[in-house]
């Protein structure tokens, strides 16, 4: 299912709140900013930052996410694609798999019914290697 880009419900700027999110104990930030857009592909785009434990600024890569269901390789990492699914409009689901099918991550974003907050609940391999689980909860700005 896809909804247009104006009315997309994950479309906006998002602000981490630190106190209602579950985080593995390898990843405690002290703040966080996503913003979603939607590409002039029709791709959902999420770009984040924020500030690590340590009071460091971070930046995560863009994630681009076509929620057609088919696989697209991963941009600058061979051997890696991911899947993102829309099971309804205001979810999101997908995982990042290696050649072999095993799983790298994954993810599950969901927004509030009233659009003012979205979840999300991500698994995987940092770039450590350390296994982690955690949900984040984000409110619209």
């Amino acid at each position: 299912m896809s909804a247009t880009p104006a009315r997309d419900p994950f479309v906006g700027a998002w602000t981490l709140n630190i106190s209602a999110s579950a985080f593995d104990p390898n990843h405690r930030p002290r703040a966080g900013r996503m913003r979603i857009e939607i590409d002039a592909d029709g791709w959902i785009v999420m770009t984040a930052e924020g500030v690590n434990e340590k009071g460091e600024p971070c930046v995560e890569r863009p994630n681009r996410l076509n929620p057609d269901g088919n696989v697209y390789p991963v941009p600058d990492f061979a051997g890696l694609a991911v899947r993102t699914i829309r099971p309804d409009a205001n979810t999101l689901q997908t995982e990042c798999r290696r050649q072999d099918g095993t799983l790298v991550g994954a993810g599950t974003f969901s927004i509030s019914a009233d659009g003012r907050s979205l979840i999300a609940t991500t698994q995987g391999w940092d770039s450590q290697l350390r296994d982690f689980k955690q949900t984040t909860h984000w409110e619209r700005q």
